[in-house]
């Protein structure tokens, strides 16, 4: 079972996460912060890993924080979630088109730290998330 549970607590933010990378793709996620629910919430759906994140924090400041704390909590629950990585692909990718977009990623969990991303080229606000904070978010 590749199951993980995490949390996180700062002066700003508190950020408890479980997930099963064997799911079916069911979530639960509160952050306050509904653009960033509906990210999370594509995450968990497509990529059929169960999500459940409850957030909390200063967002009445701004979003940063606990934009920033949910991506390194997440990620902490994924690297232990994947264990000794045994019976797991170790790369993947998938470009996929949405409505005014097409995405393409690609990923390796190989332990080797390193991000991409073209994020910066964009600017702007979505609701009231900037689209900045996907950047801050990976």
């Amino acid at each position: 079972m590749r199951e993980a549970s995490t949390a996180r607590k700062t002066r700003e933010t508190k950020v408890e996460i479980k997930l099963d990378l064997d799911g079916k793709g069911k979530y639960d996620i509160n952050t306050g912060i509904g653009f960033f629910n509906h990210l999370l919430e594509a995450i968990s759906k497509h990529s059929l890993i169960d999500l459940s994140i409850n957030g909390s924090g200063d967002i009445h400041v701004d979003f940063h924080h606990l934009v920033e704390d949910t991506g390194i909590t997440l990620g902490q629950a994924i690297h232990k979630a994947l264990g000794d990585k045994k019976g797991f692909r170790r790369f993947g990718y998938a470009t996929v088109p949405l409505d005014e977009a097409l995405v393409e990623a690609v990923i390796d969990v190989s332990g080797r730290p390193h991000f991409s991303t073209n994020l910066f080229d964009y600017q702007g606000v979505i609701g009231e998330f900037n689209f900045e904070l996907g950047e801050v978010f990976y």
